[in-house]
């Protein structure tokens, strides 16, 4: 990277819920706009980020079940991954940030909020010099007909949040912490409190999932991988190598190939 790029180049405007809004108003503006996370503010005063999968376990929580999507608000699910940079810093310090938060904000000299930086924002402007090969992590599998309870989970358990679907030895699609926040809120709004236990343990992987599968073989261009992770609006592609899976590439794990 060149010392003549400071982060003013690469920073986006900022993407902000207040913190006493819904979530659901907080999932619509992600999905809508690709964002995750969202920087929660209250007054105008940065006070964390929320993200899918804070929504995803808010919802699917039973301590909730009581309540609809609608009455749970921003604030019961802010979290604080994020750290803060200035404009006229150099673009260099974004990427050891980015390794370790989801979302950089930016302050003016007055700690006024200006901008953010996500990792794809810095992968409009950077790739890895060894293309996709240094990106590649493990992937993990799931049955189409597992339940989604038994997802849920292994999603909590394991700090997974994202397995490619299988079904009948063929991969069929990806299941992630946005498909369970969907779910779980179109469930929870459309199923009466007395039937909620029992239909959401009848709801299977295959019920939720994104497909079809969109997948890059390992000799793919790095352009072209991160181009239709901007243009889908996703944070992951599986990587196919002689019609097997042999891993997947994120936006993170790019950013940690920089």
């Amino acid at each position: 990277m060149t010392k003549e790029v400071f982060i003013r180049d690469v920073m986006a405007k900022p993407a902000t819920i207040a913190k006493s809004a819904k979530i659901t108003e907080a999932l619509d503006k992600m999905l809508d706009g690709g964002f995750d996370p969202l920087i929660a503010v209250n007054n105008n005063t940065v006070v964390g980020t929320v993200s899918r999968q804070a929504i995803a376990q808010k919802l699917g929580s039973k301590q909730n079940s009581d309540l609809a999507p609608t009455a749970i608000h921003v604030a019961s699910v802010v979290e604080e991954d994020f750290t803060s940079v200035y404009p006229d810093e150099n673009v260099n310090i974004l990427v050891p940030l980015l390794q370790k938060y989801k979302l950089v904000v930016v302050y003016d000299s007055d700690h006024k909020l200006i901008g953010q930086v996500s990792a794809g924002d810095l992968l409009k402007k950077y790739h890895p010099e060894n293309g996709i090969a240094d990106a590649i992590e493990k992937v993990v599998t799931i049955e189409a007909d597992e339940r989604v309870v038994h997802l849920r989970r292994r999603m909590l358990d394991d700090k997974i949040t994202r397995f490619v679907v299988t079904e009948h030895e063929k991969y069929t699609g990806i299941v992630t912490e946005t498909d369970v926040a969907i779910a779980m809120r179109k469930f929870r709004e459309s199923v009466g409190d007395n039937h909620q236990d029992h239909r959401i343990r009848n709801m299977l992987v295959k019920d939720i999932m994104t497909a079809p599968l969109i997948s890059a073989e390992r000799t793919a261009k790095v352009a072209d991988v991160v181009a239709t992770m901007l243009k889908k609006n996703i944070s992951a592609i599986p990587v196919m190598e002689n019609g097997k899976l042999a891993g997947i590439v994120t936006r993170r794990s790019l950013v940690n190939a920089l």
